[in-house]
């Protein structure tokens, strides 16, 4: 058997289209927030969260509103009764 060549090179973890899906149903209700404000957190300028959810979350989308504010640029892209998709836009120079 051959050896592992493993080489750590630094990598970016960046998508070229700087748009980052987000399923929220997948994730602990108690840790969603949380989940959720540090995924925005981590976004720079020009960068896009695509967050899935199974129902719209009308309190949490108030709460970015003012923890964030012009920062965040809110895109509703789909509502159903199956869930919803909103576009999170991190702006520059907000």
């Amino acid at each position: 058997m051959e050896p592992l060549n493993v080489v750590n090179q630094p990598h970016s973890h960046r998508r070229a289209d700087s748009t980052y899906p987000f399923d929220a149903s997948g994730i602990a209700k108690r840790f969603r927030h949380a989940a959720i404000f540090g995924a925005l957190s981590a976004l720079e300028p020009g960068e896009t969260m695509a967050f899935f959810n199974d129902h719209d979350p009308l309190p949490l989308l108030a709460q970015i509103e003012q923890h964030f504010g012009d920062k965040v640029r809110i895109e509703y892209v789909t509502r159903s009764h199956e869930g919803v998709r909103i576009d999170f836009h991190v702006q520059n120079g907000a």
